[in-house]
């Protein structure tokens, strides 16, 4: 089964993850098949803390992937950043 999930960077106290599109035996942060966007916890006024690629994400759930539950919450949040 393919997962839309995060996948955690950066260091220690400083997360950073990106939006992938991943089969749900891989590991976290192993291998994946695309990266969709990033989402920055952490990010100060002034920079960017969300990009998805809405339109990959939206092909990716019409062939069948299902997205977590935080990635659900970040792509209603972006869709109500843009609209």
């Amino acid at each position: 089964m393919v997962v839309i999930r995060l996948s955690r960077g950066g260091s220690k106290g400083r997360p950073f993850f990106n939006i992938v599109v991943a089969d749900k035996r891989v590991r976290r942060d192993g291998r994946f098949i695309e990266r969709v966007g990033f989402y920055n916890p952490t990010a100060v006024e002034g920079e960017e803390g969300l990009r998805i690629a809405q339109d990959r994400v939206t092909y990716w759930k019409g062939v069948g992937a299902q997205a977590s539950p935080t990635v659900e919450r970040l792509l209603a949040q972006a869709a109500a950043k843009a609209a």
